[in-house]
């Protein structure tokens, strides 16, 4: 929780808010939806995003409330939200919603936000179910969590290709 003299948490984009994560500790990958919030965590190390859980969206505290929870009890270092920007690179509302999510979030928390651009992350995660070959009510249930995994993991797999290309890993 935010200490009443704390600054508000940074809202940066995936690179620049690395330069204010430690070295090591788990990030929370979100992937908010209208109806839910899917919520992933990697390992301390970063080298892995798996799925937590699909929170129901009710009120923004509530929501807040229980993500600060699972980032305390993962001892997180930081989020990363996915950023839903258009096909054309331009911003509509779901990423003004998202932008607004994450203000609200920073004003509860000192962990900083990565924001990385989700293109086509549930699209993605949509095909890979079907070729599970899960069914629509199962994939209705797990979408936003697997879509969470997916935009987690491809922020750690760009966050590791930083750090091989400048000789820190």
């Amino acid at each position: 929780m935010l200490c009443a003299d704390a600054m508000p948490a940074l809202i940066l984009s995936l690179v620049d808010a690395a330069t204010h994560w430690p070295a090591r500790g788990a990030l929370i990958g979100l992937d908010l939806g209208t109806k839910t919030i899917g919520v992933a965590a990697s390992d301390p190390d970063r080298r892995l995003a798996t799925g937590v859980e699909t929170i129901q969206r009710k009120a923004f505290k509530q929501d807040a409330a229980r993500l600060l929870t699972i980032a305390a009890e993962r001892k997180a270092t930081g989020f990363v939200l996915g950023l839903p920007i258009n096909m054309d690179g331009s911003e509509g509302p779901r990423a003004q919603s998202t932008r607004a999510f994450a203000r609200n979030l920073a004003g509860l928390t000192t962990l900083p936000i990565g924001l990385w651009d989700e293109r086509l992350s549930t699209a993605a995660v949509e095909r890979e179910l079907i070729g599970m070959d899960v069914s629509r009510a199962k994939r209705a249930e797990v979408i936003d969590e697997h879509a969470a995994i997916f935009i987690l993991q491809g922020a750690l797999d760009r966050l590791a290709n930083l750090r091989s290309a400048s000789g820190t890993d």
